[in-house]
């Protein structure tokens, strides 16, 4: 049996656990995302897609709290930006509770840290420290954002956001990825598990699956810029996961062969 059912109510439940009755009529989630004055918290905002969002928020006139283990970086992008800054290691969950400590407002909170891997060839050639290294970060650093902000969010019952950067590497599997693409397919589910735990509670959460962007992981791939635009547009449009168009049906072909009990193919993009 699974020790978990999710259940008409359950979420109205959670509402009143946290000190608030959530309303069966209220919208779920913050719908278009006024953040004009708004707290906004990012995490890996030092460099890539972080620092993309960190950018356009701040162009819709969020408040912003940048968080990051890279100090110098970081404080770049922050003076840049007149945001706060905090050197965080999302692995660490008391480094995580500290950065909610400092927002307790947060409207969005975009769960973005994250590695690669440095060992991305077949599963079993990957060492146990790698597996760790790379799990901590990518997996646990979102969990422990979860388990930090979530519940001030759900006691000031406002209407707010959560991004995930995932993956598409945690929709589609090659053979090689590694430790790295473990990590994101945990992600994913991880980000399904929250999203229904939360469904008619003020909260919304979405899921940002790109390809390869370029960023301090990769010097190749998708502007970051970009991104970042496809994930706030998103989220204003209430979607629960982004993916690249021309992977869309590889992903779908994927669940399919999945259900029907045949073993995996490589995928491939949808040609032009």
């Amino acid at each position: 049996m699974y020790a978990w059912v999710h259940r008409q109510g359950d979420a109205s439940r959670l509402g009143r656990r946290y000190g608030r009755r959530v309303a069966p009529e209220e919208e779920p989630g913050v719908g278009p995302l006024d953040l004009d004055g708004a707290v906004a918290v990012v995490t890996g905002a030092a460099s890539g897609i972080g620092t993309a969002l960190a950018e356009q928020l701040h162009s819709r006139g969020a408040r912003l709290v940048l968080a990051d283990v890279a100090q110098g970086p970081l404080e770049e992008v922050a003076g840049r930006l007149g945001a706060e800054a905090l050197v965080v290691d999302v692995s660490k969950p008391t480094d995580v509770d500290r950065l909610a400590a400092v927002a307790p407002e947060a409207r969005l909170v975009c769960l973005n840290a994250g590695v690669t891997s440095s060992q991305p060839g077949p599963v079993w050639e990957a060492a146990a420290e790698e597996w760790r290294r790379v799990l901590d970060v990518n997996l646990y650093g979102v969990v422990n954002g979860l388990r930090s902000f979530i519940p001030q969010m759900l006691t000031s019952g406002r209407p707010s956001h959560i991004l995930i950067t995932a993956s598409l590497a945690g929709l589609a599997t090659w053979p090689g990825g590694g430790p790295y693409a473990a990590s994101k397919h945990a992600v994913v589910a991880v980000a399904e598990q929250a999203a229904l735990s939360l469904a008619d509670t003020p909260i919304g959460l979405s899921v940002l699956c790109p390809a390869l962007v370029r960023s301090g992981m990769s010097p190749v791939g998708e502007d970051p810029t970009t991104v970042a635009a496809e994930a706030l547009a998103m989220i204003a449009a209430a979607r629960f996961l982004s993916v690249p168009a021309e992977w869309q049906e590889a992903v779908h072909d994927r669940g399919d062969r999945l259900a029907r009990g045949l073993p995996p193919v490589i995928p491939q993009p949808r040609s032009s």
